[in-house]
């Protein structure tokens, strides 16, 4: 079974809520999936997404820890 792990707190508390989008129950944030690419956002009150990418993909060795927690 496939185990993806949150990039923010690390949990493993993922729900699915999409074909290609996930929620973490330990942080609150959404995760988009597609291929070997992986977006991060903040939902806000209004119900909006807000790209976190800024904050965890600003390098590429931060790029492959995504990919390598994506793929085992």
């Amino acid at each position: 079974m496939f185990m993806m792990r949150c990039p923010n707190c690390n949990s493993k508390d993922i729900g699915k809520i999409g074909s290609h989008q996930f929620y973490c129950w330990g942080c609150f944030i959404e995760l988009t999936v597609n291929g070997e690419k992986m977006s991060v956002y903040q939902v806000e009150e209004d119900g909006t997404l807000s790209s976190l990418d800024d904050l965890f993909f600003e390098d590429e060795a931060a790029h492959n820890h995504v990919h390598e927690q994506l793929n085992g």
